[in-house]
Protein backbone atom coordinates (compact mmCIF):
# COMPACT_ATOMS: atom_id res chain seq x y z
CA UNK A 1 0.00 0.00 0.00
CA UNK A 2 1.18 3.64 -0.85
CA UNK A 3 2.42 5.69 2.14
CA UNK A 4 0.16 8.58 2.54
CA UNK A 5 1.59 11.92 2.81
CA UNK A 6 0.84 15.26 4.84
CA UNK A 7 1.55 18.46 4.12
CA UNK A 8 1.87 20.48 7.45
CA UNK A 9 2.49 24.02 8.35
CA UNK A 10 4.08 25.14 11.87
CA UNK A 11 5.37 21.78 11.46
CA UNK A 12 8.47 23.02 14.21
CA UNK A 13 5.38 24.20 16.37
CA UNK A 14 4.23 22.91 20.03
CA UNK A 15 1.85 20.57 17.99
CA UNK A 16 3.02 20.24 14.81
CA UNK A 17 6.48 18.56 16.12
CA UNK A 18 4.41 16.20 17.74
CA UNK A 19 2.14 15.62 15.67
CA UNK A 20 4.83 14.82 13.01
CA UNK A 21 6.51 11.94 15.42
CA UNK A 22 3.24 10.46 15.89
CA UNK A 23 2.35 10.46 12.10
CA UNK A 24 5.73 8.96 11.68
CA UNK A 25 5.05 6.26 14.30
CA UNK A 26 2.10 5.52 11.91
CA UNK A 27 3.53 5.31 8.76
CA UNK A 28 2.89 8.34 7.04
CA UNK A 29 5.19 10.32 4.82
CA UNK A 30 5.51 14.07 6.27
CA UNK A 31 6.54 17.33 4.33
CA UNK A 32 6.77 20.89 6.11
CA UNK A 33 6.18 24.14 4.62
CA UNK A 34 8.07 26.46 6.31
CA UNK A 35 9.24 30.18 6.38
CA UNK A 36 12.97 29.41 7.80
CA UNK A 37 15.02 26.36 7.36
CA UNK A 38 13.67 23.22 9.48
CA UNK A 39 15.88 21.92 12.20
CA UNK A 40 14.78 18.44 11.95
CA UNK A 41 16.46 17.54 8.62
CA UNK A 42 14.81 14.44 8.35
CA UNK A 43 11.74 16.29 7.48
CA UNK A 44 11.31 17.45 3.31
CA UNK A 45 10.86 21.28 3.87
CA UNK A 46 9.65 23.99 1.66
CA UNK A 47 9.71 27.25 1.19
CA UNK A 48 6.43 29.58 1.74
CA UNK A 49 6.52 33.56 1.64
CA UNK A 50 2.61 34.23 2.67
CA UNK A 51 3.70 38.18 2.04
CA UNK A 52 4.69 37.76 -0.85
CA UNK A 53 1.91 35.15 -1.70
CA UNK A 54 4.64 32.18 -2.69
CA UNK A 55 4.61 28.49 -2.06
CA UNK A 56 6.94 26.19 -3.72
CA UNK A 57 4.84 23.99 -5.61
CA UNK A 58 7.09 20.90 -5.34
CA UNK A 59 5.83 20.79 -1.73
CA UNK A 60 2.58 19.65 -2.63
CA UNK A 61 3.92 16.82 -4.82
CA UNK A 62 1.71 13.72 -4.03
CA UNK A 63 0.25 14.87 -0.75
CA UNK A 64 -2.92 13.61 0.23
CA UNK A 65 -3.58 15.71 3.11
CA UNK A 66 -2.58 19.50 4.65
CA UNK A 67 -2.79 20.12 7.83
CA UNK A 68 -2.69 24.56 8.65
CA UNK A 69 -1.15 24.81 12.18
CA UNK A 70 1.13 28.08 11.40
CA UNK A 71 0.08 31.51 13.06
CA UNK A 72 1.51 34.04 14.97
CA UNK A 73 1.78 33.11 18.84
CA UNK A 74 -0.87 34.83 20.70
CA UNK A 75 0.53 34.85 24.02
CA UNK A 76 4.19 35.57 22.82
CA UNK A 77 3.75 39.70 22.94
CA UNK A 78 1.87 42.02 24.13
CA UNK A 79 -1.09 43.28 21.95
CA UNK A 80 -0.08 46.45 19.85
CA UNK A 81 -2.02 47.30 16.99
CA UNK A 82 0.96 45.94 15.08
CA UNK A 83 1.50 42.91 17.07
CA UNK A 84 -2.71 42.37 16.40
CA UNK A 85 -2.19 43.02 12.49
CA UNK A 86 0.35 40.05 12.23
CA UNK A 87 -1.52 37.71 14.84
CA UNK A 88 -4.84 38.54 12.25
CA UNK A 89 -2.74 38.33 9.18
CA UNK A 90 -0.22 35.50 9.46
CA UNK A 91 -3.67 33.35 9.95
CA UNK A 92 -6.10 34.82 7.30
CA UNK A 93 -3.49 35.27 4.50
CA UNK A 94 -1.96 31.85 5.38
CA UNK A 95 -5.47 29.95 4.33
CA UNK A 96 -6.37 31.79 1.63
CA UNK A 97 -2.46 31.50 -0.20
CA UNK A 98 -3.10 27.62 0.67
CA UNK A 99 -6.52 27.42 -0.46
CA UNK A 100 -5.70 29.39 -4.08
CA UNK A 101 -2.64 27.51 -4.32
CA UNK A 102 -4.25 23.94 -4.18
CA UNK A 103 -7.20 25.43 -6.21
CA UNK A 104 -4.55 26.65 -9.07
CA UNK A 105 -2.52 23.13 -8.77
CA UNK A 106 -5.66 21.16 -8.81
CA UNK A 107 -4.36 19.14 -5.68
CA UNK A 108 -7.02 16.45 -4.94
CA UNK A 109 -6.61 16.69 -1.22
CA UNK A 110 -8.72 13.60 0.72
CA UNK A 111 -9.22 16.31 3.44
CA UNK A 112 -7.64 19.81 4.73
CA UNK A 113 -7.43 20.64 8.78
CA UNK A 114 -6.79 23.80 10.10
CA UNK A 115 -6.58 24.76 13.49
CA UNK A 116 -8.67 27.06 15.04
CA UNK A 117 -9.43 28.59 18.92
CA UNK A 118 -11.96 28.48 21.25
CA UNK A 119 -11.54 32.28 21.61
CA UNK A 120 -14.36 31.95 19.15
CA UNK A 121 -16.63 31.73 21.76
CA UNK A 122 -15.26 34.89 23.98
CA UNK A 123 -13.04 35.44 26.46
CA UNK A 124 -14.99 34.69 29.20
CA UNK A 125 -18.33 32.60 28.50
CA UNK A 126 -19.10 32.39 32.87
CA UNK A 127 -20.92 28.85 33.50
CA UNK A 128 -22.58 28.76 29.64
CA UNK A 129 -21.33 25.55 27.83
CA UNK A 130 -20.50 25.92 24.10
CA UNK A 131 -20.83 23.76 21.53
CA UNK A 132 -20.38 24.52 17.31
CA UNK A 133 -23.45 25.90 17.24
CA UNK A 134 -22.83 28.85 19.56
CA UNK A 135 -22.57 32.21 18.20
CA UNK A 136 -19.58 33.98 18.34
CA UNK A 137 -18.30 36.75 20.64
CA UNK A 138 -17.05 40.24 19.30
CA UNK A 139 -13.87 40.53 21.44
CA UNK A 140 -10.40 40.41 19.24
CA UNK A 141 -9.74 36.76 19.32
CA UNK A 142 -12.56 36.05 18.62
CA UNK A 143 -13.22 38.46 15.12
CA UNK A 144 -9.76 36.42 14.60
CA UNK A 145 -11.10 33.23 14.99
CA UNK A 146 -14.29 33.97 12.47
CA UNK A 147 -11.95 35.43 9.66
CA UNK A 148 -9.78 32.72 10.11
CA UNK A 149 -12.37 30.07 9.23
CA UNK A 150 -14.46 31.80 6.93
CA UNK A 151 -10.91 31.44 5.07
CA UNK A 152 -11.16 28.13 5.22
CA UNK A 153 -14.45 27.87 4.06
CA UNK A 154 -13.15 29.15 0.61
CA UNK A 155 -11.95 25.43 0.20
CA UNK A 156 -16.20 24.64 0.02
CA UNK A 157 -16.14 25.96 -3.62
CA UNK A 158 -13.56 23.59 -4.56
CA UNK A 159 -15.57 20.58 -2.81
CA UNK A 160 -12.28 19.87 -0.91
CA UNK A 161 -13.15 17.84 2.57
CA UNK A 162 -11.96 20.56 5.34
CA UNK A 163 -12.15 20.29 8.95
CA UNK A 164 -11.95 23.34 11.24
CA UNK A 165 -11.02 22.20 14.71
CA UNK A 166 -11.48 24.91 17.39
CA UNK A 167 -8.70 24.20 20.20
CA UNK A 168 -8.38 25.00 23.68
CA UNK A 169 -5.89 25.00 26.04
CA UNK A 170 -3.00 22.55 24.73
CA UNK A 171 -1.17 20.80 27.73
CA UNK A 172 2.49 19.89 27.16
CA UNK A 173 5.48 19.40 28.92
CA UNK A 174 7.59 21.11 26.19
CA UNK A 175 5.79 24.56 25.98
CA UNK A 176 2.41 26.44 26.19
CA UNK A 177 0.51 26.76 28.80
CA UNK A 178 1.37 24.32 31.20
CA UNK A 179 5.28 25.16 32.31
CA UNK A 180 3.96 28.79 32.83
CA UNK A 181 1.33 27.05 35.47
CA UNK A 182 4.06 24.67 36.82
CA UNK A 183 6.96 26.75 37.31
CA UNK A 184 5.73 28.75 39.89
CA UNK A 185 4.26 25.78 41.80
CA UNK A 186 7.47 23.91 41.81
CA UNK A 187 9.12 26.60 43.04
CA UNK A 188 6.82 26.81 46.08
CA UNK A 189 5.21 29.97 44.94
CA UNK A 190 1.98 29.19 42.61
CA UNK A 191 -1.41 30.41 42.85
CA UNK A 192 -4.50 30.50 41.48
CA UNK A 193 -5.68 33.29 38.55
CA UNK A 194 -8.02 36.02 39.24
CA UNK A 195 -11.25 34.37 41.48
CA UNK A 196 -9.98 31.01 40.32
CA UNK A 197 -13.54 30.00 38.86
CA UNK A 198 -13.11 30.45 35.80
CA UNK A 199 -13.53 27.22 33.35
CA UNK A 200 -10.13 25.95 31.54
CA UNK A 201 -11.11 24.10 28.69
CA UNK A 202 -8.45 21.73 27.99
CA UNK A 203 -6.55 18.94 25.96
CA UNK A 204 -3.45 16.94 26.27
CA UNK A 205 -1.38 17.35 23.08
CA UNK A 206 -1.37 13.65 22.07
CA UNK A 207 -4.97 13.59 22.00
CA UNK A 208 -5.03 16.81 19.74
CA UNK A 209 -2.70 15.04 17.46
CA UNK A 210 -5.05 11.75 17.61
CA UNK A 211 -7.81 14.01 16.83
CA UNK A 212 -6.26 15.97 13.98
CA UNK A 213 -4.96 12.08 12.51
CA UNK A 214 -9.11 11.15 13.16
CA UNK A 215 -10.54 14.01 11.68
CA UNK A 216 -8.02 13.90 8.37
CA UNK A 217 -8.50 10.28 8.02
CA UNK A 218 -12.26 10.24 8.63
CA UNK A 219 -12.73 12.80 6.41
CA UNK A 220 -15.28 14.56 8.27
CA UNK A 221 -16.52 17.99 7.47
CA UNK A 222 -16.88 21.41 8.97
CA UNK A 223 -16.57 22.65 12.64
CA UNK A 224 -15.25 20.80 15.82
CA UNK A 225 -14.41 21.86 19.28
CA UNK A 226 -11.36 20.21 20.05
CA UNK A 227 -10.86 20.01 23.92
CA UNK A 228 -11.04 17.07 26.50
CA UNK A 229 -14.10 16.30 27.76
CA UNK A 230 -13.70 17.14 31.23
CA UNK A 231 -13.34 20.94 31.60
CA UNK A 232 -11.89 22.23 34.89
CA UNK A 233 -11.54 25.41 36.49
CA UNK A 234 -8.78 27.26 37.03
CA UNK A 235 -8.27 26.89 40.96
CA UNK A 236 -8.86 22.43 40.50
CA UNK A 237 -6.00 22.70 37.40
CA UNK A 238 -3.43 24.81 40.07
CA UNK A 239 -4.21 22.28 42.75
CA UNK A 240 -4.24 18.92 40.37
CA UNK A 241 -0.67 20.12 39.34
CA UNK A 242 0.38 20.95 42.94
CA UNK A 243 -1.00 17.73 44.08
CA UNK A 244 1.15 15.56 41.07
CA UNK A 245 4.29 17.37 41.56
CA UNK A 246 4.19 16.93 45.49
CA UNK A 247 4.48 20.77 46.00
CA UNK A 248 2.24 22.75 48.31
CA UNK A 249 0.35 25.87 47.45
CA UNK A 250 0.24 28.60 50.34
CA UNK A 251 -0.31 31.80 48.45
CA UNK A 252 -3.64 33.58 47.30
CA UNK A 253 -5.44 33.79 44.35
CA UNK A 254 -3.56 36.38 41.76
CA UNK A 255 -5.73 39.90 41.84
CA UNK A 256 -7.08 40.59 38.37
CA UNK A 257 -5.56 43.87 38.67
CA UNK A 258 -1.83 42.43 39.03
CA UNK A 259 -2.27 40.38 35.68
CA UNK A 260 -3.78 43.31 34.37
CA UNK A 261 -0.59 45.16 34.74
CA UNK A 262 1.24 42.47 33.82
CA UNK A 263 -0.15 41.77 30.59
CA UNK A 264 -2.35 44.20 29.17
CA UNK A 265 -5.15 43.15 27.33
CA UNK A 266 -4.14 39.71 26.94
CA UNK A 267 -4.98 39.44 30.67
CA UNK A 268 -9.00 38.99 29.65
CA UNK A 269 -7.78 35.32 28.17
CA UNK A 270 -6.15 34.60 31.04
CA UNK A 271 -8.79 35.76 33.74
CA UNK A 272 -11.75 34.80 31.56
CA UNK A 273 -12.15 30.72 30.74
CA UNK A 274 -15.09 28.93 28.66
CA UNK A 275 -17.03 25.64 29.05
CA UNK A 276 -16.60 23.83 25.83
CA UNK A 277 -18.29 21.01 24.83
CA UNK A 278 -16.82 17.83 22.75
CA UNK A 279 -19.78 15.60 22.50
CA UNK A 280 -19.68 16.51 18.55
CA UNK A 281 -16.48 15.14 18.45
CA UNK A 282 -17.29 11.92 20.59
CA UNK A 283 -20.04 11.43 18.37
CA UNK A 284 -17.90 10.99 15.82
CA UNK A 285 -16.58 7.98 17.41
CA UNK A 286 -13.31 9.48 18.66
CA UNK A 287 -12.28 8.14 21.90
CA UNK A 288 -9.69 10.23 24.53
CA UNK A 289 -6.77 8.43 25.68
CA UNK A 290 -6.73 11.57 28.68
CA UNK A 291 -10.01 12.61 29.39
CA UNK A 292 -9.64 13.58 32.60
CA UNK A 293 -7.45 16.00 34.04
CA UNK A 294 -4.83 13.55 36.75
CA UNK A 295 -4.37 11.12 34.50
CA UNK A 296 -3.44 13.50 31.95
CA UNK A 297 -1.17 15.77 34.23
CA UNK A 298 0.64 12.42 35.58
CA UNK A 299 1.44 11.62 32.17
CA UNK A 300 2.93 14.82 30.82
CA UNK A 301 4.74 16.30 34.46
CA UNK A 302 6.12 12.62 35.85
CA UNK A 303 6.72 10.26 32.92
Amino acid sequence: MTQKKVLITGGTGLVGSRLTEILLQKGYKVAFLSRKPNPMAYIPTFGWDIEKKYIDEKAFEDVNFVVHLAGENVGEKSWSDTQKQQILNSRINSTLLLAQKIQDLEIPLESFVSASAIGYYGTDTGEKICDENTLPANDFLANVTKEWENAVFFLKNLEINYIVLRIGVVLSPKGGALPKLTQPIRWGAGASLGTGKQFLSWIHIDDLCEMIIFSMEKKLLGVYNAVAPNPVRNEEMTKMIAKTLKKPLILPNVPSFVLNLMLGEFSKSVLGGSNISVNKMLNEGFSFKYPTLEPALKNLLLS
